[in-house]
């Protein structure tokens, strides 16, 4: 770029980040690297104003605003971040926005999305707003592959018990997941003679009125779910995440092991099928979950695995993603 940027970063507490395996602190690394300036900022300290009831101060009209802390980064494990004095920063007045706070994907969060809109865009009084907003309030994770029923496996999305329980009747071990949760929270295994079943989905039920994801249980994850990162539509490599003993999630939030490994033509097929549609939607740092031949999800919230993508392969992940965000602020 012509000159630094002015990043904005709509995190949780970069005070707790783990420095060795957070992909926004692999992000603001780069960042830095590439002498852009850098601010963090809780989504919780948002504010838009609007209309002729806007405040008096003419300046917060019709603008989307946020208490902000300048900052520097290290990777200095319990030192790891230089913070300034908090101010409002005006969002408009920044180059990129990363929107990089973790799920769930609730009212909250979509909030978010319709607030940031009012930035979202390249050019003057504009912000590149990564991912799109309105493209990742479009595509909930575990809906979005449901676009795709070539590339994954049996799936039910429902409220009807008597539907589920057929659906377990047919494929006898399956897989029952909240449709808006994250981190494995909440994921179970029923086999065919489980009879916790309809337990819980009373307990499912007398607490949210979501509907339930029901997926067959594909036994190849003994031998992994594959992360697959794509920047701008494109696949830039794989980690493979093996379960921990006694477990059916292989989610790293709850003991899941990353490994190497390589992008099989499989892996690719579905990259192939599933790219244009993330690339023609701002969704420009994404990451896929593949069990074996099957599609399982397609995260564009807050996706992961960008330092263990380094480690295992010896490149440079998150430059990969600057450069695909260079490219669309280029005129």
């Amino acid at each position: 770029m012509s000159r630094p940027l002015k990043i904005a970063v709509q995190m949780d507490p970069l005070e707790h980040v783990n420095i060795d395996g957070d992909s926004t602190f692999a992000l603001m690394l780069e960042a830095q690297r590439r002498g852009y300036e850098l601010f963090v900022y809780d989504v919780t300290s948002m504010r838009l104003s609007e209309g002729v009831n806007a405040p008096e101060d003419t300046r917060a009209r019709g603008r989307l605003q946020a208490t902000a802390r300048p900052v520097r980064v290290q990777r200095v494990r319990d030192n790891h971040a230089d913070f300034g004095d908090a101010a409002t920063l005006d969002l408009a007045d920044t180059d990129v926005i990363l929107m990089r706070q973790d799920p769930p994907f609730d009212m909250g969060y979509i909030t978010a999305t319709h607030m940031l809109e009012h930035v979202h865009g390249t050019g003057p009084g504009r912000s590149l707003v990564v991912n799109d907003p309105r493209s990742v309030r479009d595509a909930p994770e575990k809906l979005l592959v449901t676009h795709y029923p070539d590339l994954m496996p049996p799936t039910l999305v429902t409220w009807d018990r008597a539907a589920i329980l057929d659906f377990r009747a047919r494929h006898k071990d399956i897989i029952v997941k909240p449709l808006f949760g994250n981190g494995g929270a909440g994921i179970f295994r029923i086999r065919e003679d489980d009879e916790n079943l309809a337990s819980l989905l009373e307990m499912h039920f007398a607490r949210s009125r979501e509907p339930l994801m029901i997926q067959r249980y594909e036994p190849k994850v003994r031998q992994g779910d594959k992360r697959i990162i794509l920047v701008d539509g494109d696949p830039i490599g794989a980690i493979n995440r093996i379960p921990a003993t006694g477990e059916s999630r292989s989610n790293m939030h709850v003991g899941g092991r990353a490994v190497s490994c390589a992008l099989t033509d499989r892996d690719r097929e579905i990259c192939a099928a599933i790219g244009p549609h993330l690339r023609e939607n701002g969704l420009i740092f994404t990451g896929i979950d593949v069990i074996g031949d099957w599609l399982t999800e397609i995260n564009v919230t807050s996706p992961t695995g960008l330092q263990e993508l380094d480690r295992f392969d010896g490149i440079n992940s998150a430059g990969l993603v600057w450069d695909a965000i260079e490219a669309r602020l280029a005129p």
